[in-house]
């Protein structure tokens, strides 16, 4: 033979999507909640977005340029991780919190540990525990929808929490309560999921084994099922952030697990600890986990009798 057969790495099967393909979709998919956190929190919501995109994108630019690596700015993983953190934050957040907030992503979480790809857990869920803890009052500072200006306001599971008069559910559907910016609209984040599953940006494995595990502790515990799914950011953190490709497992099998923990760590934090939502804090600690959960589920390759990855 004349010509040489060349071996390369998987994937051998290549398709026409790409990495900007891919997180177009994501900021198409999450128009919807960014629209009805607009709606119904005003121009608040929407200049908090801004920052937190903004910030991304320079830190990203300003990062790469610093590393003196190929610059990743258009590829759009800097913008789907800057309107993530910004629909992860309270309407009215301090904007210079906002910005410190979208640094934080992406130079700590994102690029010190390499960059797109190689992160070990979602960037705004890590850069929102972060202002989480650094500045709590500011962080958990509710509003009103079409918030009057300096009214506060509890989120439902916080007044759940204090025995105080519940939202009705159609509300908390719409999206007409308090709480962060993405979180209080389910009708726009089912409509985003759906654009995603439709996609195949997403398949529902995880969100499915999230919510149905969450959802099926609830009910063997006594507590109101639809309620506790329709309120706080279990829905946003179920469809936008556990399914970020590279802190999650490669595996079906994998993926199962890790959707099982995070069904049973935000049922977990949110009944038996102080804090009122967990969905955050039980993503980052399976994010924790992925490389345990890909190194026991790891398939035994055709033939042979060890796994391999």
């Amino acid at each position: 033979m004349s010509e040489k057969l060349l071996t390369s790495s998987s994937p051998h099967i290549r398709g026409k999507e790409n990495t900007r393909r891919i997180m177009l979709d994501v900021v198409i998919a999450l128009l919807p909640a960014m629209a009805a956190g607009i709606w119904f929190f005003g121009i608040d919501a929407l200049w908090v977005i801004v920052v937190t995109t903004g910030s991304c994108l320079a830190a990203e630019y300003i990062t790469r340029k610093a590393l003196k690596r190929e610059q990743t700015v258009g590829d759009l993983s800097a913008v789907v991780t800057g309107v993530l953190l910004g629909l992860n934050l309270t309407p009215s957040i301090p904007l210079w919190i906002a910005a410190i907030g979208g640094a934080v992503a992406i130079v700590i979480v994102k690029q010190l540990f390499g960059g797109i790809g190689q992160n070990f857990m979602n960037p705004a869920l890590g850069a929102r525990v972060i202002l989480v803890i650094s500045w709590p009052v500011q962080m958990t500072r509710w509003v009103f929808p079409q918030g009057v200006d300096g009214v506060s306001a509890a989120t439902p599971l916080a007044v759940a929490r204090e025995g105080g008069p519940l939202p009705s559910l159609f509300d908390m559907f719409t999206g007409n309560i308090g709480g962060c910016i993405g979180e209080t609209s389910a009708l726009a984040l089912l409509i985003g999921a759906a654009y995603l599953v439709l996609r195949r940006v997403i398949k529902l494995d995880i969100p499915l084994m999230y919510i149905g595990t969450f959802a099926l502790l609830t009910l063997i515990f006594q507590e109101d099922v639809l309620f506790h799914i329709l309120a706080g950011g279990l829905l946003l953190g179920a469809f936008f952030m556990a399914t970020d490709y590279s802190s999650t497992p490669m595996t079906k099998k994998g993926k199962l697990i890790f959707g099982f923990g995070c069904g049973v760590l935000s049922f977990v934090i949110r009944f038996y600890t102080g804090y009122p939502e967990g969905v955050s804090f039980s993503i980052i600690l399976m994010n924790l986990v992925t490389p345990l959960i890909d190194g026991m589920t790891i398939p035994v390759s055709f033939g042979g009798e060890k796994s391999n990855a």
